[in-house]
């Protein structure tokens, strides 16, 4: 069985600077070919950084630009996904929210001195909540605001109860006298996105501290349309839920499925009759157990269902409807062609 290999580049670009970001780029696109990697993903505006609405012209790539010519010769190497700057279509609710400014070096640096006292406030914050009986709550992360004056406790609990958490807050208050305390509810998923850590499947760093920006919904019909065995050891994540990359291929594994015969169908193939064991959406084949005891593997077109077959056989039997009237020009009648 040959191996597909996967990587997700790490880079970090610099605002607006394309050429630096290309240099960037190709650098890691000839390492990845150096490890025989087959798709390389680049993160999010790998190739701009982040930038003011203003500056989009300025920064604007498309795939087609010049300046893509050397990733575009590394293509046939190295399958490569880089995100572009796009139409960002309608606001949500409430709109976009708008950006004053780019923070300056001391601001950055204050960030980085709140940031360090983050640690510290959660260990205190669950101290905190063991003292007022909160044992059904753990505090997961604190997060400063960038100048300190606003901290926000993100917590989880176990079993569908809602604490009281009037008694934590206040305690949380006195500590942290001028500054707003915010006590926030995650999820699991959440959670492990936090504390990071290798992925259930192996992966050093788990999709979701790594690139996810948002949770997908996830149901077990999603392993079913895949194929994948539904041991939970298999599917669950180290958030104790669904793996979120059940949905990477779902879609196309279930408009692949719609061109195939489903399972226990019978259809006709070149070896003759037989019964779909399994299917196989991603190369369009299906398994059949022929009605002499064998098994072999057919691609689509060389399968044609049975009931369809017969359906149109039958068809094809029925004499005219057009006999009784006396207006029959195809020369049937009664299911057979006249002589």
């Amino acid at each position: 069985m040959r191996r597909f290999r996967l990587a997700v580049a790490q880079i970090a670009p610099t605002l607006g600077d394309v050429d630096k970001n290309l240099v960037l780029h190709e650098k890691v696109a000839h390492e990845a070919i150096s490890k025989s990697v087959n798709l390389l993903v680049f993160p999010e505006l790998s190739l701009t950084g982040y930038f003011l609405k203003d500056q989009v012209p300025s920064v604007a790539v498309s795939p087609e630009a010049p300046a893509l010519e050397t990733l575009r010769n590394l293509s046939h190497r190295v399958a490569m996904v880089v995100g572009f700057v796009e139409d960002p279509g309608s606001p949500a609710e409430g709109g976009f929210k708008k950006v004053e400014r780019l923070a300056t070096a001391a601001e950055l640096v204050l960030r980085q001195q709140w940031q360090r006292r983050e640690l510290e406030a959660m260990i205190e914050a669950r101290a905190r909540a063991a003292e007022v009986g909160l044992r059904n709550l753990k505090i997961a992360k604190a997060e400063y605001s960038f100048d300190g004056s606003r901290v926000a406790f993100l917590f989880v609990t176990e079993g569908d109860e809602k604490p009281d958490l009037k008694d934590l807050r206040k305690q949380l208050q006195r500590i942290h006298k001028h500054t707003e305390v915010e006590l926030r509810q995650v999820g699991p998923r959440d959670v492990a996105k936090i504390l990071g850590g290798m992925g259930a499947c192996g992966l050093e760093e788990r999709c979701c501290s790594r690139f996810l920006t948002e949770f997908s919904p996830i149901s077990i019909k999603m392993a079913k349309a895949q194929g994948i065995s539904l041991n939970p050891q298999e599917i669950t994540g180290m958030c104790g839920r669904l793996r979120c990359c059940l949905v990477y291929e779902y879609e196309q594994y279930v408009e692949a499925r719609k061109h195939l015969p489903k399972r226990n169908k019978r259809v006709i193939t070149p070896l003759g009759e037989g019964k779909v064991l399994d299917v196989v959406p991603l190369k369009q084949a299906v398994i059949v157990l022929l009605d002499e005891g064998r098994r072999a593997e057919f691609l689509k077109h060389e399968v044609q269902p049975f009931e369809e077959l017969k359906a149109l056989e039958a068809k094809a039997m029925a004499p005219c409807g057009k006999h009784a009237s006396g207006q029959c020009t195809c020369g049937r009648e009664n299911g057979q062609d006249e002589e």
